[in-house]
């Protein structure tokens, strides 16, 4: 079996998740890369696009921000702001649209933050906030969220509510006026949660070879069911050599 590295191992495993013909927003460090790999291995047919309007970049490089230069090589539409997120909301597109996020904290429902710790007036820390993830939690039909597995981090309640899940439950999107859907699976250093398909919450679905579901407990401010998670199968060599000499081959994310 190949040796492969945690990033890598969470980078497949959201790989695996986009579908061929999906379009995918993402911004870039290992979101974007795991888009890359999809389209390489599983789903060449996908889109890659970004807020600040880049449309099925090339990427031949990796980029370094959504700002970078790299990311509007060889695009097939170099838009603006506007127009990536009227893709979202189109009544075409937006329901291929699958959004791959990241926060400071995430309750069971898979609500996130990205605002601040602490009070909103006086936090402990204040972060860069939305920056469109609400819009993207709000409007496209499936998301993935990275995370780091810690009890901080997983909290029955959020200090300030930035970017909609299934709020408090199976219509709580509904009540709020929201379209169907929300998160798809949140990705950690430990394993990867779904949500349950009646009562929308999160729920163990797989945990990676040598972690015991256990210790993904430990390590969350909340209980969740692990019944019916599995192992994860790692990378393949076919998977890491995609990643390695087509994704990233400068080492600059993974």
């Amino acid at each position: 079996m190949p040796e492969y590295s945690l990033k890598e191992l969470m980078t497949i495993a959201a790989a695996r998740m986009i579908q061929d013909g999906d379009i995918v927003f993402c911004g870039t460090g290992i979101s974007m890369v795991a888009a890359m790999a999809a389209k390489h291995i599983s789903a060449p047919h996908s889109t890659i696009f970004f807020e600040t309007g880049a449309i099925d970049s090339l990427l031949e490089e990796v980029p370094l921000a959504v700002a970078d230069s790299r990311v509007m090589f060889w695009t097939s539409v170099n838009g603006s702001l506007a127009d990536s997120f009227a893709t979202m909301q189109n009544r075409f597109t937006g329901k291929r649209v699958i959004g791959i996020l990241g926060a400071a904290q995430i309750d069971p429902y898979g609500n996130l933050n990205s605002t601040c710790i602490g009070d909103y007036h006086a936090p402990r820390t204040r972060f860069s906030g939305s920056g469109g993830a609400c819009d993207v939690g709000s409007f496209v039909p499936r998301t993935i969220t990275f995370m780091q597995h810690e009890k901080r981090k997983f909290v029955e309640r959020l200090d300030y509510l930035t970017t909609p899940g299934y709020l408090d439950g199976p219509e709580g999107r509904s009540r709020a006026g929201l379209p169907e859907g929300g998160p798809l699976a949140v990705v950690t250093n430990l394993g990867v949660m779904g949500f349950d398909a009646n009562t929308k919450r999160m729920i163990l679905t797989g945990f990676y070879p040598g972690v015991h579901p256990q210790s993904i407990l430990q390590n969350m401010g909340f209980s969740i069911d692990i019944s019916g998670a599995s192992e994860i199968s790692p990378p393949t060599r076919d998977e890491l050599d995609t990643l390695r000499n087509r994704c990233d081959p400068q080492r600059l994310i993974l």
